[in-house]
């Protein structure tokens, strides 16, 4: 690692017999140098801020001073992947591997860019590297869940999701209550509706103001029958998310289903023009036939009630 030098401009001076003009002078000039980690701190520092591509910048000044320095690379992998570059983020990790073998943050973000990238058995593999470096890290067993819930493992990964559970610290209830919607998700694949209700229920006791584990609630409660909880559920769905298109269909069908078909029709509306503004053309033209199919049943049943 560079280290601080300071160069110091020595004067000598020679005194004459006559009167000595000071302005000749100049004080001592200090030129300090900056090290590799100067630039990383800067990049770090830019990335708590958001300004990935500036952090990235800072990032490859720290490799031409030092270019064999692991770290760097590890910290731009991070910046690419918030700027959703996974092919970048994934050669950076495999050099900061190449320059330390046994990165666990390398292998940890390499296994991230991997899983958003969907290659799912490379994910896994990079964080079993990770586990081995590190057996007691639940960053790593809940990646590895992610993946292998993704490569529609969801046995294995409620496994990693209970091994993440039992090494989490416990202070960290917004990524308690990630693991445990992720781990209902797997449960309600699995059609395991009891303990996929017993997992949201955690997440959002633990994170009430996470949209995504009311959604998912919603719809453990429809595929229940419970209509009114889906209800209640995409309702908040939509408090705390009020472009979430989805929801709005969904709690329109429940609506629907409950014989609220004024406030199912209103909702499938909604969801309609969230889809059209949001260049969901197809989820668009699905929503439209199902109003359409709604309408239809509506207008059949009203006939046959007033027979």
């Amino acid at each position: 690692m560079i280290g601080f030098w300071r160069l110091f401009i020595s004067v000598i001076i020679a005194f004459p017999l006559t009167f000595l003009n000071l302005s000749a002078y100049s004080a001592p000039v200090y030129v300090t140098q900056v090290t590799a980690s100067d630039f990383l701190k800067l990049g770090v520092d830019k990335m708590g801020h958001g300004n990935y591509q500036e952090a990235i910048e800072n990032f490859n000044q720290a490799i031409e001073v030092e270019k064999d320095l692991a770290v760097a690379y590890s910290d731009r992998c991070l910046a690419y992947l918030q700027l959703q570059d996974y092919h970048q983020a994934i050669a950076d990790c495999t050099q900061a591997i190449n320059f330390a073998p046994n990165d666990f943050e390398a292998y940890l973000n390499r296994g991230v860019a991997f899983y958003r990238q969907g290659d799912y058995p490379a994910a896994i593999v990079d964080h079993n590297r990770a586990i081995a470096l590190k057996p007691y890290d639940f960053r790593a067993y809940y990646n590895r869940g992610l993946a292998r819930a993704g490569d529609g493992k969801d046995s294995e990964a409620i496994v990693d999701f209970n091994l993440a559970l039992t090494q989490i610290p416990r202070i960290t209830s917004l990524l308690l209550a990630d693991i445990y919607n992720d781990r209902g998700l797997a449960h309600f694949i699995l059609q395991d509706i009891p303990a996929a209700m017993l997992d949201f229920n955690l997440a959002i006791r633990l994170n009430a103001d996470d949209y995504r584990a009311y959604f998912n609630r919603g719809c453990t409660c429809g595929r229940n029958g419970d209509d009114f909880g889906a209800v209640r559920d995409f309702s908040q769905v939509i408090r705390l998310n009020p472009s979430n298109a989805q929801a709005y269909v969904n709690r329109g069908v429940a609506r629907y289903r409950l014989g609220y078909y004024l406030d199912a029709i209103a909702d499938l509306q909604k969801a309609s023009e969230y889809f059209e503004n949001q260049g969901k053309r197809v989820a668009y033209e699905k929503t439209l036939d199902l109003l359409k199919n709604l309408r239809q049943k509506i207008s059949f049943a009203t006939e046959i009630a007033l027979l």
